[in-house]
C-alpha cells in the first residue's frame, strides 16, 4: 500500500500538468460561485413579478452552481488523464 501512495505521490510532484488541472479546478469552480452570487445579489423584481423575485433567483444560483460542478469535474477528469499519462511516462 505505501508503495502504490509513494507512486501517487511522485507522479503528483512531477506531473505539472495534473497539478494545474487540479488548480484550475479549483479556482474555476470558486469563481464560478462567486460570480454567481455577485451577479444576482442586487436581483430584484418590481410590480406584480414582485414576489417571484426569490425563487428565480434561487434557480440561478442553482445553475451556476451546475456550471460550478460541471468545471470542476471536467478539470478534474482531465487531472485524471494527465496522470495516467504521466504514471506511463515516468515508470515505462
Amino acid at each position: 500500500m505505501k508503495d502504490w501512495f509513494n507512486e501517487f505521490l511522485m507522479v503528483l510532484t512531477y506531473s505539472k500538468r495534473t497539478q494545474l488541472a487540479i488548480v484550475f479546478g479549483l479556482v474555476g469552480y470558486f469563481l464560478i460561485l462567486v460570480w454567481g452570487h455577485y451577479q444576482l445579489s442586487d436581483f430584484e423584481l418590481s410590480g406584480s413579478m414582485s414576489s417571484f423575485s426569490e425563487l428565480i433567483k434561487q434557480k440561478l444560483l442553482q445553475r451556476y452552481d451546475k456550471v460550478a460542478l460541471a468545471c470542476l469535474v471536467s478539470f478534474w477528469g482531465t487531472a485524471i488523464a494527465f496522470y495516467k499519462k504521466d504514471r506511463k511516462r515516468f515508470f515505462s
